[in-house]
């Protein structure tokens, strides 16, 4: 025989519960919310020319060889991450990015008449000086995903010379592709990364981005206790600012 319990006593029960759901579902969308914000930073850009003091004077306005030799990272300079988050079973309605500027390396140019070439690029990323905008993200890279604890350095050689149209020196945008090696997580491969690009006679700016699975360059997906998660394919974004070395 089955009791069937009382009225009231069954309301306040399922008043109960309708309560403890509706406390769920608010610290599920603080958590959403607050704790994971759906703004992000945009992707990377070039620097609009009019509000760049550096971009005064376009590369054409130098000698022949004025940008012949070797030009380092200057201040400005940011690399980092993109990803696809997901929280529970919500798609994350923006992208997870974290960003640094410990950033090093340098880049050699030659130039003859109104070809100008990068012969060679070396570049160093601290990827422990990852950040977000937010801390507890922060960590857990630390040791999932990127594990920059274990892998603190990012580097890219350029493996061939990247040779630039004549409308680069006339400050132009630049389209191009660069091809090298990028040692990412203790592992490295040869990718081609379309590039924009501007010259002036005291800086040059690249602006790019590569996307790939995480297992291109061995690692795994992130997953905290399968609350928070992320899409199965990275983007490493960068914004260079080179100056003469």
């Amino acid at each position: 025989m089955r009791l069937k319990l009382p009225r009231s006593r069954r309301a306040i029960l399922l008043s109960v519960a309708g309560g403890a759901v509706a406390v769920a579902v608010a610290a599920f969308l603080f958590i959403y919310f607050v704790l994971f914000p759906t703004s992000s930073p945009k992707p990377f850009s070039l620097t609009n020319p009019t509000t760049a003091a550096a971009a005064a004077a376009p590369a054409s306005s130098a000698t022949s060889t004025r940008l012949s030799g070797s030009w380092a990272v200057a201040a400005g300079s940011l690399a980092g991450y993109r990803v696809r988050e997901k929280l529970a079973f919500l798609p994350a309605e923006s992208d997870a990015v974290g960003r640094t500027s410990a950033i090093s390396g340098t880049a050699t140019l030659t130039q003859a008449g109104r070809a100008v070439t990068v012969t060679a690029a070396s570049f160093q990323v601290n990827v422990r000086d990852l950040k977000s905008n937010e801390a507890m993200r922060d960590q857990h890279i630390q040791t999932i995903g990127i594990q920059s604890a274990t892998y603190p350095t990012a580097t890219f050689k350029l493996s061939r010379p990247l040779a630039l149209p004549a409308t680069a020196l006339s400050g132009d945008v630049v389209h191009t592709a660069v091809t090298g090696v990028f040692d990412i997580h203790g592992t490295s491969r040869t990718e081609t990364v379309p590039l924009q690009m501007r010259l002036t006679s005291a800086e040059i700016q690249a602006v790019g981005s590569l996307s790939f699975p995480w297992s291109a360059f061995g690692m795994t997906a992130p997953s905290v206790g399968g609350f928070v998660s992320v899409t199965n394919t990275a983007t490493m974004e960068f914004d260079l600012r080179l100056t003469r070395a």
